[in-house]
This record gives C-alpha cells, structure tokens and sequence, in this order.
C-alpha cells in the first residue's frame, strides 16, 4: 500500500476506533483491528499522542470552515436568515455520531482537544454572534470586548442545540422533529429573549 494511503487508512481507522471505544484504547488493539503491526502504526504515528492529535485536525479543525463567520457578519442578509443558514452547514459538518462521539470522549479523557476546540468556538464564532446580537438590538456603537454574561447568553443558544445532537448521537434518543425545523423553533424563541435581555446584559459589570 502506498504510504499516503497506508497513513489514511489508520488516521480513519483510528477516529473510528476512538469514537467506538474512546481515548483509552490501546494502539495494540486498533493495529489488530486494522490488520497490521503496532511497530508500522508507530512508523507513521511515533505515539498515541501523535495520532491523537492528527484525528483533532482531521475531524475538527478539518471540518471548520471560516467562511461560517464570513456568513455570520454578512449584514446584506437578516440576523435570522445568518443563523439559520450558518447552524445549516454546522450541523452538517459537525453534528454527526462519530464526531459528537470524539468529542465526548475527548472531554472525558481530558485530552485538551475540547478545550482547544471551545476556544476557537468562543473567539471566532460566538464572539461574532455577539457583536451582530448587539446589533440587532440596536447597540452597535457599543465598542467594548464581548462580555462573559454576552459570551454565556450565545452558548444558550449553541449549546442547546448541541445537546439535541447529543441526545440522538449518544443517549440514542428518537428525536421526532426535523432538526432544521427544530433550529428555526429554537432561533426564534432565543432572537425574542435577545430583544428583552441584551441591553440588561451590556449593562452588567
């Protein structure tokens, strides 16, 4: 096998794996599985670690794409038409089992990939979210950083539909609604509390 593929074929095969059994698999079993030696495994990935932080890149920071903040500060279009669109092409990309898996079992390996991970969810997504929530209020002039209680009021909103996709991935849940009609639901309830709160949130300490 070609070594590009050869290295492909275990970067899948472990996200696969991880996803099945998380973090604390062993290398030994995943190279049984794949059918070959733990001694090639570790000629592409010197260590477990290395892997690990291959199948980060791959499935997620490969699946992120900028262009979903671009979408979100694209002001020729409504603020509900953004979001709609942008958690659209979000729960595409993301919202699948193997990568909710990962990202479970991440969190409970305490790997630091979810950390990394939320991190860039909170300085390039839901800080953008914020300042067009401010916006949308009327606040634009407003020109200071983005608060906690702001940056908390947007995980609602995330968060929420977050779980949704938990709630079927991981708890095996039957969720008898179509998710985008879910998100519509779900924006408009959230875009009504921003008119109410968010002026009581740029005045918080």
């Amino acid at each position: 096998m070609p070594p590009a593929q050869r290295e492909r074929q275990i970067l899948e095969g472990a996200i696969s794996f991880f996803s099945e059994v998380g973090f604390s698999g062993q290398t030994r079993e995943l190279s049984r599985r794949l059918g070959i030696t733990q001694p090639l495994l570790y000629r592409y990935f010197s260590s477990k670690q290395v892997l690990i932080e291959r199948v980060y890149e791959h499935i997620f920071l490969g699946r992120w794409n900028p262009q979903w903040v671009t979408l979100i500060q694209n002001q020729k279009l409504p603020l509900r038409e953004r979001l709609i669109e942008f958690y659209r092409q979000y729960a595409a990309a993301t919202y699948q089992p193997e990568w909710i898996r990962i990202y479970i079992y991440a969190g409970l390996a305490d790997t630091g990939l979810n950390k990394r991970y939320l991190e860039l969810i909170e300085r390039d997504l839901l800080s953008a979210i914020c300042i067009e929530l401010r916006r949308y209020c009327g606040h634009e002039g407003t020109n200071s950083q983005v608060s906690r209680e702001e940056m908390e009021f947007a995980w609602s909103l995330h968060g929420g539909l977050f779980y949704s996709a938990v709630r079927h991935s991981i708890f095996g849940v039957d969720i008898r609604i179509d998710f985008m009609s879910n998100v519509t639901l779900v924006l408009d309830n959230f875009l009504a509390g921003v008119r109410i709160n968010y002026s009581k949130l740029l005045a918080s300490p």
